[in-house]
């Protein structure tokens, strides 16, 4: 893919995150029925129980969106006995960071991409992105960037819808919902239908894990855990710098 033709539709993706920004959360919730509550909450805490030190962190959120998961890494540290003591949000969508600082007032927002971030090098303990990962044009780039700013020691942290290699009957079960009642539930809430058959087409052309796990590894990152949820929708990915 051409410089041009990746930076139009890196601009075409941000712009349709800008429309749906205000209806964001609730279509999450009604879309995931509040399940993607508990991939998050095992994200974090596996990320915590990995990681080497507890004190005086600082967590980068990129993709930020809303701030949901900026929330969950307070919760969570808390409930860990472990302090943050600054949390950043990166996003390219102005609309859902207008949304993010609402809701979340302790952190700092930052309008970049995921592969240009304005941010020093070994900055942060963890690096984490929640369903932003394929939305990223240049994915290697924004991985190596991953790299560039977490500290030694520090881990990335990645949920993602991955492309599934199992075609089987649960898989046949996944499809279905991806492609026919996702779409037309994500349309009704936000009145976007264009954005929510984005998502299932997304995904379909993304990576499977195994792809993303080599991806991690060429940029210098260590495997540290994988998980799958939900008959393989969500995949949880934490690697170590």
């Amino acid at each position: 893919m051409e410089t041009n033709e990746k930076q139009e539709k890196q601009e075409k993706i941000v712009s349709m995150f800008d429309e749906i920004a205000s209806t964001y959360d609730v279509t999450n919730r009604i879309l995931s029925m509040g399940i993607d509550k508990s991939w998050r909450k095992k994200a974090c805490d596996k990320t915590l129980q990995l990681l080497e030190r507890h004190e005086d962190l600082t967590v980068v959120d990129v993709a930020c969106g809303t701030g949901d998961m900026l929330q969950w890494w307070q919760d969570r540290a808390e409930a860990a006995d472990a302090t943050i003591s600054g949390f950043i949000g990166v996003d390219p969508s102005e609309g859902m960071l207008e949304v993010a600082r609402k809701k979340v007032d302790y952190a700092d927002f930052i309008v970049a991409k995921a592969q240009e971030m304005p941010l020093e090098e070994n900055t942060a303990d963890i690096l984490s992105i929640s369903y932003g990962i394929r939305n990223v044009v240049d994915r290697q780039e924004a991985i190596d960037e991953f790299y560039r700013v977490l500290k030694p020691g520090g881990m990335v942290v990645i949920l993602e819808f991955t492309k599934r290699e199992d075609r089987g009957v649960k898989g046949k079960i996944v499809d279905f919902y991806m492609h026919n009642i996702l779409p037309t539930l994500g349309g009704l809430v936000s009145r976007n239908y264009a954005a929510y058959r984005y998502l299932p087409d997304s995904i379909e052309g993304f990576l499977t894990t195994d792809m993303l796990k080599n991806e991690l590894e060429t940029a210098g990152f260590t495997m540290q855990y994988t998980q799958a949820f939900s008959m393989g929708i969500s995949t949880l990915l934490i690697a170590k710098k």
